[in-house]
Protein backbone atom coordinates (compact mmCIF):
# COMPACT_ATOMS: atom_id res chain seq x y z
CA UNK A 1 0.00 0.00 0.00
CA UNK A 2 1.40 3.42 -0.97
CA UNK A 3 2.25 5.83 1.81
CA UNK A 4 0.04 8.96 1.80
CA UNK A 5 1.79 12.15 0.74
CA UNK A 6 2.76 14.38 3.68
CA UNK A 7 0.39 17.26 4.32
CA UNK A 8 1.50 20.64 3.05
CA UNK A 9 1.02 23.26 5.78
CA UNK A 10 -1.04 26.36 5.09
CA UNK A 11 0.38 29.84 5.74
CA UNK A 12 -1.33 29.97 9.15
CA UNK A 13 0.01 26.51 10.02
CA UNK A 14 3.52 27.58 8.97
CA UNK A 15 3.29 30.54 11.34
CA UNK A 16 2.44 28.16 14.19
CA UNK A 17 5.19 25.73 13.16
CA UNK A 18 7.67 28.64 13.17
CA UNK A 19 6.81 29.28 16.82
CA UNK A 20 7.19 25.59 17.69
CA UNK A 21 10.56 25.40 15.88
CA UNK A 22 11.83 28.53 17.63
CA UNK A 23 10.49 27.80 21.13
CA UNK A 24 10.21 24.03 21.18
CA UNK A 25 7.23 22.17 22.65
CA UNK A 26 4.57 24.71 23.63
CA UNK A 27 1.05 25.07 24.97
CA UNK A 28 -1.69 26.78 22.99
CA UNK A 29 -1.29 29.86 25.23
CA UNK A 30 2.45 30.04 24.52
CA UNK A 31 1.89 29.81 20.77
CA UNK A 32 -0.91 32.37 20.94
CA UNK A 33 1.24 34.83 22.91
CA UNK A 34 4.20 34.41 20.55
CA UNK A 35 2.04 34.97 17.47
CA UNK A 36 0.43 37.99 19.14
CA UNK A 37 3.88 39.55 19.63
CA UNK A 38 4.85 38.83 16.01
CA UNK A 39 1.59 40.08 14.51
CA UNK A 40 0.90 43.25 16.43
CA UNK A 41 -1.36 44.46 13.62
CA UNK A 42 -3.79 41.53 14.17
CA UNK A 43 -5.36 39.99 17.23
CA UNK A 44 -4.61 36.28 17.45
CA UNK A 45 -7.43 34.43 19.20
CA UNK A 46 -6.76 31.55 21.57
CA UNK A 47 -9.61 29.43 20.20
CA UNK A 48 -8.40 29.99 16.63
CA UNK A 49 -4.90 28.75 17.52
CA UNK A 50 -6.37 25.81 19.45
CA UNK A 51 -8.49 24.78 16.46
CA UNK A 52 -5.55 25.14 14.06
CA UNK A 53 -3.35 23.00 16.33
CA UNK A 54 -6.09 20.36 16.50
CA UNK A 55 -6.31 20.31 12.70
CA UNK A 56 -2.51 20.19 12.45
CA UNK A 57 -2.51 17.22 14.83
CA UNK A 58 -5.03 15.41 12.61
CA UNK A 59 -2.90 16.20 9.53
CA UNK A 60 0.20 14.82 11.23
CA UNK A 61 2.05 18.15 11.34
CA UNK A 62 2.32 18.26 15.14
CA UNK A 63 2.28 15.81 18.01
CA UNK A 64 0.37 16.43 21.23
CA UNK A 65 1.35 15.48 24.77
CA UNK A 66 -1.87 15.07 26.74
CA UNK A 67 -0.28 14.11 30.07
CA UNK A 68 -0.73 17.59 31.55
CA UNK A 69 -3.91 19.63 31.86
CA UNK A 70 -2.63 22.02 29.18
CA UNK A 71 -1.71 19.99 26.12
CA UNK A 72 1.80 20.53 24.82
CA UNK A 73 2.29 20.60 21.05
CA UNK A 74 5.50 19.84 19.18
CA UNK A 75 6.34 20.08 15.48
CA UNK A 76 6.44 16.53 14.11
CA UNK A 77 9.12 17.36 11.53
CA UNK A 78 12.09 19.70 11.61
CA UNK A 79 12.02 23.08 9.91
CA UNK A 80 14.53 21.83 7.32
CA UNK A 81 12.41 18.74 6.54
CA UNK A 82 9.31 20.90 6.06
CA UNK A 83 11.18 23.39 3.87
CA UNK A 84 12.44 20.57 1.66
CA UNK A 85 8.90 19.22 1.35
CA UNK A 86 7.60 22.65 0.33
CA UNK A 87 10.41 23.24 -2.17
CA UNK A 88 9.89 19.79 -3.71
CA UNK A 89 6.16 20.45 -3.92
CA UNK A 90 6.71 23.88 -5.51
CA UNK A 91 9.19 22.44 -8.02
CA UNK A 92 6.69 19.73 -8.97
CA UNK A 93 3.62 21.99 -9.20
CA UNK A 94 5.05 25.18 -10.68
CA UNK A 95 8.21 24.10 -12.50
CA UNK A 96 7.32 20.68 -13.89
CA UNK A 97 9.68 19.00 -11.43
CA UNK A 98 12.68 20.97 -12.73
CA UNK A 99 14.95 22.08 -9.91
CA UNK A 100 16.98 24.05 -12.46
CA UNK A 101 13.93 26.13 -13.43
CA UNK A 102 13.04 26.63 -9.76
CA UNK A 103 16.52 27.90 -8.87
CA UNK A 104 16.79 30.09 -11.97
CA UNK A 105 13.36 31.54 -11.25
CA UNK A 106 14.28 32.27 -7.65
CA UNK A 107 17.64 33.83 -8.51
CA UNK A 108 16.36 35.93 -11.41
CA UNK A 109 13.72 37.63 -9.26
CA UNK A 110 15.94 38.65 -6.36
CA UNK A 111 19.07 40.63 -5.70
CA UNK A 112 21.47 38.00 -4.43
CA UNK A 113 24.36 39.16 -2.26
CA UNK A 114 27.89 38.20 -3.23
CA UNK A 115 28.24 36.03 -0.10
CA UNK A 116 24.98 34.20 -0.83
CA UNK A 117 26.02 33.67 -4.46
CA UNK A 118 29.35 32.29 -3.26
CA UNK A 119 27.56 29.84 -0.95
CA UNK A 120 25.24 28.78 -3.78
CA UNK A 121 28.17 28.19 -6.14
CA UNK A 122 30.02 26.13 -3.51
CA UNK A 123 26.92 24.01 -2.95
CA UNK A 124 26.55 23.45 -6.69
CA UNK A 125 30.20 22.40 -6.92
CA UNK A 126 29.65 19.88 -4.13
CA UNK A 127 26.58 18.48 -5.85
CA UNK A 128 28.25 18.24 -9.27
CA UNK A 129 31.53 16.78 -8.03
CA UNK A 130 31.34 12.98 -8.20
CA UNK A 131 32.08 11.11 -5.03
CA UNK A 132 35.70 10.00 -5.10
CA UNK A 133 36.10 6.42 -3.91
CA UNK A 134 39.42 4.86 -3.16
CA UNK A 135 40.05 1.78 -5.33
CA UNK A 136 40.29 -1.48 -3.46
CA UNK A 137 43.86 -2.79 -3.47
CA UNK A 138 44.12 -6.52 -4.14
CA UNK A 139 45.73 -8.58 -1.40
CA UNK A 140 48.64 -10.95 -1.91
CA UNK A 141 47.91 -13.68 -4.42
CA UNK A 142 45.55 -11.42 -6.41
CA UNK A 143 42.50 -12.06 -4.17
CA UNK A 144 40.61 -9.19 -2.67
Amino acid sequence: MARPAPSRPTDAELAILSVLWAQGPSTVRTVCDALGRERQDRVVGYTTILKLLQIMHEKGLVTRDERQQSHVYRAKHSEQHTQRLLVRDLADRAFGGSVRKLVLGALSDRNVSASDMDRILKLLEQIERPVQTKPVEPTEGGKS
